[in-house]
């Protein structure tokens, strides 16, 4: 069956990438020792593979900002960056590609995605997205004013670039719910009758217009416009509930209730009526029009009365003028604003939900996350993992001051736990034959296998020979030992006929491998090998706390 999709140089290619563990450094961890947040430094393509096993299906948020595909690389001081944001467009959707599959696997069926990009890459990243998200879960292509001309920026001809697109997503737009979300306006003047009496029935109302109000509450004169503008902006803030517009009332739109009241009130000229409603506003009608106060547009943002419209496609109410010092640390060019991201999360999330960016840059959606109460995981490869969203993410939970942290009213509390993704597990020997690399201990050594065989890395504590769980109950068995059939006798004696079980050991006695029904063997490193590709460090996977478990002291050699 055919079908529309976007093709390119390489496309179905791609490699299977080595599901790596992730290996918890301690001596990074910053705050609560309970918190679950996990900082994580290594490539991404890498980590999210390490996450995919443990964190499928489980996260309700992803934010994205990944290199633009600009030309230009830039690092948080303007000059070199960690990764390279000039690649040849094949290989840049072919990079795209294989991190969006995995974020899809990722999301919760409820979950949303949004991708950060500019025109150079976004429409080409649209057509992507909608083949692995499904066209039908598009929901929006959100437009953000990134930047203001400035007098240097005009000098050159031609339309000045001011916008940046966000590619928002659902896993599944039948489940996703989006939280209502009004942004600030300066009022709305239609809004221009007053009543003057409004604690009266209503049917007494009395009206002048909001001008005429404003002008009998005040005494003195003004000094200049700002402040006469100012003035009047907060009256009609205070005064929302006395202010109106008559608005028309469609036969087709309105309730059946609300259209009979119309035509009452056609028949009753100069008469306010009133519709009583239990779960909703009572609604007033006069000749035939609405009563529509502007109270309803008065939202609190940011701990202040505001007036307000709904969210439209357009943002262009978030400054990124002077975010250059949020978090205390600099990021030429990739910093993105921490009202941006909290947007983003507003729109999706509650508190408590899981939020995970790859493409953490300067730690922004993770600070963010932590001001505004959601778990969090960060990926970022680069040197500035330690530099920037390191000292960063400390200084959230010490109850840093910028950005949000006032209007969420963030104090500090919580903390995040840090990993490094562990080196490949086979590596080649002088000769050139795969063997298992020496940097891994047995503990490490069973958490990798058990990982490549589609296990979860859980050692028992009653039982010595279960290092991993499967989704269907089975067992895995990781030992370096030489399997002779006295040892094999021994294992079996640890699990019942109905329970399965699979051994996976550098080598084992011949003759032995069909001994017990339920126990398979396999020889590694040759059971692992066609898995995936090894060596490669521009990509990774796997999250393991890994226990303390003494399995044996000899060293990952073939015993054959």
């Amino acid at each position: 069956m055919q079908k529309l999709e976007l093709t390119w140089i390489g496309k179905g290619e791609e490699p299977a990438v080595e599901p790596r563990i992730l290996l918890h450094d301690p001596s990074r961890d910053y705050g609560d020792p309970n918190a679950t947040n996990m900082l994580i430094h290594g490539d991404n393509l890498l980590a999210l593979k390490a996450l995919e096993q443990e964190y499928a299906g489980r996260v309700k948020c992803i934010y994205i900002d990944p290199p633009f595909n600009t030309g230009a690389r830039i690092d948080a001081d303007g000059n070199e960056i960690g990764y390279d944001d000039g690649v040849e467009h094949s290989i840049w959707l072919q990079l795209m590609a294989q991190r969006i599959r995995i974020l899809h696997r990722l999301l919760r069926n409820d979950g949303a995605l949004f991708i950060h990009l500019d025109d150079n890459e976004v429409d080409y990243c649209r057509v992507l997205t909608d083949e692995i998200f499904g066209r039908k879960n598009f929901m929006n292509r959100i437009t953000i004013d990134s930047r203001s001309p400035s007098a240097f920026s005009t000098v050159n001809p031609g339309v000045f670039k001011a916008s940046e697109y966000l590619l928002f997503y659902a896993k599944d737009r039948t489940a996703l719910v989006e939280n209502p979300i009004r942004t600030e306006r300066t009022p709305d003047y239609a809004y221009d009758k007053f009543i003057t009496n409004i604690d009266a029935e209503y049917s007494q109302w009395q009206y002048i217009s909001v001008s005429d109000a404003y002008q009998q509450s005040q005494s003195a004169p003004f000094r200049n416009a700002k402040s006469f503008l100012n003035s009047y902006h907060k009256f009609i803030v205070d005064n929302a509930s006395k202010i109106f517009r008559f608005t028309a009332i469609s036969d087709s739109g309105a309730g059946r209730a609300t259209v009979d009241l119309k035509y009452e009130s056609l028949d009753n000229p100069g008469t306010i009526l009133r519709l009583e409603r239990d779960s909703l506003d009572d609604v007033y009608v006069l000749n035939g029009q609405q009563i529509s106060f502007y109270s309803k547009n008065i939202t609190t943002i940011d701990g202040n009365n505001t007036p307000s419209r709904i969210l439209t496609d357009i943002w262009t109410d978030i400054a990124w003028e002077g975010i250059a010092n949020e978090g205390g640390v600099r990021f030429k060019k990739g910093k993105k604003p921490e009202r941006l991201i909290k947007r983003c999360l507003e729109l999706v999330t509650a508190p408590g939900d899981l939020v995970l960016d790859s493409f953490l840059g300067s730690g922004t959606t993770a600070a963010v996350a932590q001001k505004m109460g959601r778990r969090w995981i960060g990926i970022e490869m680069g040197d500035h993992c330690y530099t920037h969203c390191l000292p960063r993410l400390k200084a959230v939970v010490d109850g840093e001051q910028g950005g949000i942290s006032k209007s969420v009213d963030w104090h500090g509390g919580g903390g995040f736990k840090f990993y490094e993704l562990a080196p490949t597990l086979i590596v080649k020997d002088e000769n050139g034959f795969e063997i298992i690399s020496d940097q891994y201990d047995p503990t490490m050594f069973a958490a990798a296998v058990s990982k490549l065989c589609g296990y979860r890395f859980a050692p028992s504590a009653d039982n010595p020979y279960i290092h991993g769980v499967n989704n269907v109950g089975g067992f895995l068995f990781v030992t370096t030992q030489y399997v002779t059939a006295p040892l094999l006798g021994e294992i079996a004696k640890h699990f019942a006929d109905t329970q399965s079980l699979v051994i996976c050991a550098s080598a084992f006695q011949l003759g032995i491998k069909n001994s017990f029904p339920n126990i398979k063997l396999r020889k590694i490193p040759q059971s692992v090998l066609s898995k995936c590709e090894y060596g490669a460090e521009n990509y990774n996977l796997n999250v393991v706390e890994l226990p303390d478990f003494d399995e044996t002291e000899e060293d990952f050699e073939d015993a054959e």
